[in-house]
């Protein structure tokens, strides 16, 4: 109970002393919007049905690409950690490919897919796909050799029988914490996703910028908290229900 009520105490601090520091003048007038400011420009954009369509529209790739990049990610990494040979035929590939960040990406995006949302996809899910990745590669290193010898001794010996026995379990903790991690990752892709047109709060915000609108760009920037905060909820609460065994 003490911990939420020091979290909100903590936002009440930040929100008035920037609003303190807006009215007396300690921020130079345009740098920075006044919290105050920011409920009729949020209520402006709620009428006018920009808002709701921006995240409508964000949703629509971000959860596209979560998933295409989470899936993909997680069963590659998985692979990778069983399979040595898999692991070294690939390593090279991985050396090379891991470096390159979401943003890289645009200008093929671009090229293959056009300016829509299958390109917004493809950049959140590449952004995801690495974390996911290393998530289920580690955590596949991470489990006790001797499970797989208890395994055999059951009659599950075989390579899927050992996946679905020993790897998928054993790998569950840290294929979760890839996925929580990777649900924040694809929301800051979203802005970069975005950046070349598609519609949806990254393009709002950039927008709004344009505009000197700051007021329009904060109002974005916090909407995107408050949907990060409601998905990492929700997957918390599927957490606990996957794994409740742990308890």
């Amino acid at each position: 109970m003490l911990r939420p009520m020091l979290g909100g105490l903590g936002l009440i601090l930040l929100f008035g002393g920037w609003e303190a520091a807006i009215r007396f003048g300690l921020v130079p007038f345009g740098l920075l919007p006044a919290p105050s400011s920011l409920g009729p420009a949020w209520l402006d954009e709620l009428h006018n049905g920009a808002w709701l369509q921006a995240i409508r529209d964000s949703l629509t790739h971000y959860l596209t690409g979560l998933v295409i990049g989470s899936v993909t990610g997680a069963v590659m990494g998985l692979l990778c950690g069983a399979v040595p040979v898999l692991d070294a035929l690939l390593s090279g590939v991985v050396r090379v490919l891991r470096p390159i960040p979401g943003l890289a990406w645009v200008p093929f995006a671009i090229l293959w897919f056009g300016l829509n949302t299958a390109g917004a996809t493809f950049v959140i899910a590449i952004s995801v796909f690495w974390i996911n990745f290393y998530a289920a590669y580690g955590a596949v290193h991470a489990i006790d050799p001797d499970l797989y010898e208890v395994a055999a001794s059951f009659g599950h010996g075989g390579f899927w029988a050992r996946m679905r026995t020993v790897v998928i379990p054993g790998s569950a903790p840290g294929l979760l914490a890839g996925l929580r991690t990777g649900l924040g990752q694809a929301w800051m892709s979203v802005v970069a996703a975005e950046l070349f047109g598609v519609p949806g709060i990254g393009a709002r915000m950039m927008q709004a910028s344009s505009l000197l609108a700051t007021d329009l760009v904060v109002v974005y920037m916090l909407t995107m908290a408050l949907l990060y905060a409601l998905t990492d909820m929700l997957f918390m609460m599927v957490r606990r229900r996957l794994m409740g065994w742990q308890g």
